[in-house]
């Protein structure tokens, strides 16, 4: 595979009069954490929706390692997790099936779990740290439990782009840990990770880099030179001068 693990190239989403996206362009390289910036209704879960072929762009192009989103998915290069209200947690699935999900690419079209998905399901709870928790239902775990388990079903699924939406949204600070802990070392096994959140003080410590997005790519590179007044300014539709007169 490719070096180049993501390129979006001027991805232009409407939806009817609403324009979501406009000419957003992006390249992430393989084994790189990046944060994904933006207020509510900049894009972003567009953006996510348009890499995994879940939103077909009016006009632009996006490649997982030099796939279409539909190859991707189909091959499982792509994991996702969701954020937490996007998800049924009444319903009756153990933490174990959830991470089996992420088999589903590797069987017949019977779905039956062979030795080597069995066995990389108990690799993929195990460091996530849910080993003990594999025959709870799904919505009886934490908050920070329940976006392990998603991440786990990325692990066994053997995805090699990683997508999070919001993931330290409602987790303790423990489960924090434990999430950066393993989204870094996945980074190192050559894993690439695109992380939507709000927590802009976390970032540094997670990300290699962040973007921040306004319908369009604003400003990409290291957190430090991407998070600076200026340009949050820009990106949540403030003015610089007006912000410092009320500090």
């Amino acid at each position: 595979m490719s070096s180049l693990a993501l390129k979006v190239h001027d991805v232009c989403v409407n939806y009817g009069e609403v324009k979501a996206l406009e000419g957003a362009s992006l390249e992430l390289q393989a084994g790189r954490i990046c944060g994904l910036v933006g207020m509510n209704g900049s894009g972003k879960s567009t953006l996510f929706k348009s890499i995994m072929g879940l939103v077909k762009p009016d006009r632009g192009t996006v490649a997982i390692h030099g796939y279409s989103p539909t190859q991707a998915r189909k091959k499982g290069i792509i994991g996702y997790v969701p954020q937490s209200e996007d998800v049924d947690w009444d319903f009756p699935i153990s933490v174990r099936d959830v991470v089996m999900m992420g088999r589903y690419g590797h069987m017949g079209p019977l779905r039956r779990p062979k030795a080597a998905d069995r066995q990389a399901v108990d690799d993929a709870m195990e460091r996530t740290e849910l080993t003990e928790f594999a025959s709870r239902q799904i919505g009886q775990l934490s908050g920070g439990q329940k976006k392990r388990a998603f991440v786990a079903r990325g692990i066994a699924q053997n995805a090699t782009m990683l997508l999070l939406d919001e993931p330290f949204a409602g987790v303790d600070k423990r489960s924090e840990a434990t999430m950066t802990r393993l989204l870094r070392e996945l980074a190192a096994s050559g894993a690439t990770i695109l992380v939507s959140t709000h927590d802009l003080h976390a970032l540094p410590k997670l990300a290699d880099e962040a973007v921040l997005l306004m319908r369009k790519v604003l400003a990409h590179g290291t957190p430090e030179s991407v998070l600076t007044p200026a340009n949050l300014a820009l990106a949540f539709g403030l003015d610089v001068l007006d912000r410092e007169s009320a500090s």
